[in-house]
């Protein structure tokens, strides 16, 4: 079950709750110059700090963290960083605990074994911020709590994590690895460079997107979509450009509302294309993503009679007519120059675009409402890279 808690005022009551009293503090290199840093460290459990892993994170990074909760004899996972620090503690939490990875690949062997929590169950424990009441975890339990420090990935409320092994990603997934906790802070977000945030943002407005048409979607799923797309939408620029606390405040909540979108649907072919630029080009993924979703919109759009949603086509057309309400194609596209992201350029574009067309995850184009063959997605990607 998970708690939705806003205001780091309220992190000693949360870590109270949890009955432990050594914890593994999960940090990533932002940690030193956090407005709440003194707020973690006052805390009155003994911490144990790991931060030795990469921007994305690799097996051997979480092996260490896994090393050193077992020889430390920590007793629960407090992550404070962006998506990688909350993915490495969810990634420790799966291995110390034994949980089956639910992707089918098998990373880590644990010392116990915890049953995992269905999608109702789940939903059911989401409790939000008005009604503080911290229900007690199952002594044979883990407990994880995160506190993002970006808004974007909102993985502080999904049961997936990212790694990478052998120099491919690949997603862990398991229902309890959501966080027992999630703690929103909006002031962390006042100090991020201007560019992190813009690519934070963007990706939560992509997985927003994504989230509303996929296959997968639910009426729960489109209406934690819903919340994020409009949020970003009304207060992106005071955001941005203002830095304004309030609108911060907002955008925290939108990226996690898009974390709890996708934690339900799943991502689509944005993200799927994504990955590849991120690693070819050096681009931040919330730009990589964003780059991707346009071109993507705007193919879907043309070609509605290669729809694969088992709900028809009346249907997908209905809901891209519902996120247009909110943001167009034209209006993502205008963001998009509005923010100054540029499209990756090519150096040697014919052996780049077949590595490109061939890196792409085709169990996460099974989830976009359009069928997207390799053929096609080179196409894609000759109108996505310059």
């Amino acid at each position: 079950m998970q708690e939705i808690v806003q205001g780091i005022g309220h992190l000693p009551e949360v870590m109270a709750s949890t009955g432990k009293q050594k914890i593994l503090l999960v940090t990533d290199a932002s940690f030193p110059f956090l407005s709440i840093k003194e707020e973690v460290e006052a805390l009155a459990v003994e911490k144990v700090q790991f931060s030795d892993f990469t921007s994305n994170p690799l097996y051997e990074d979480i092996c260490k963290g896994i090393r050193l909760f077992q020889n430390e004899k920590c007793e629960a996972l407090l992550a404070v960083g962006g998506g990688s620090a909350i993915d490495v503690a969810k990634c420790i939490k799966m291995a110390v605990l034994g949980l089956e990875n639910t992707t089918g690949k098998t990373f880590f062997e644990g010392q116990h074994t915890n049953k995992s929590t269905s999608q109702q169950e789940r939903t059911e424990r989401i409790q939000h911020v008005d009604s503080l009441t911290f229900h007690p975890i199952d002594l044979y339990s883990l407990p994880l709590i995160a506190i993002p420090t970006t808004a974007g990935t909102g993985s502080e409320s999904t049961h997936n994590a990212v790694m990478y092994y052998e120099g491919a990603k690949q997603t862990m997934t398991n229902d309890a690895i959501l966080p027992d906790y999630a703690l929103l802070e909006p002031t962390v977000l006042k100090t991020l460079p201007l560019y992190q945030k813009k690519c934070t943002m963007l990706d939560a407005l992509c997985q927003g997107i994504e989230s509303w048409w996929s296959v997968n979607s639910t009426d729960e799923s489109k209406a934690y979509a819903r919340q994020a797309v409009e949020r970003i939408v009304n207060c992106w620029r005071s955001y941005i450009v203002d830095n304004d606390a309030e609108a911060a405040d907002q955008i925290m909540w939108a990226a996690n509302y898009a974390g709890r979108a996708i934690n339900i649907s799943a991502t689509t072919a944005a993200h799927a294309m994504s990955y590849k630029i991120t690693s070819l080009y050096g681009l931040p993924h919330g730009h990589a993503v964003a780059v991707c979703l346009p071109e993507i919109w705007e193919y879907m759009l043309s070609h509605p009679e290669r729809c694969i949603d088992p709900r028809g086509e009346a249907y997908m057309l209905d809901v891209f007519q519902s996120i247009s309400q909110r943001i167009s194609l034209q209006g993502f596209r205008d963001l998009l120059d509005k923010l100054g992201m540029q499209q990756p350029i090519s150096c040697q574009r014919e052996e780049e675009l077949t590595l490109l067309s061939h890196s792409v995850n085709p169990v996460r184009m099974k989830n976009n409402p359009v069928s997207i063959n390799k053929q096609q997605a080179r196409k894609l990607y000759e109108t996505i890279i310059r």
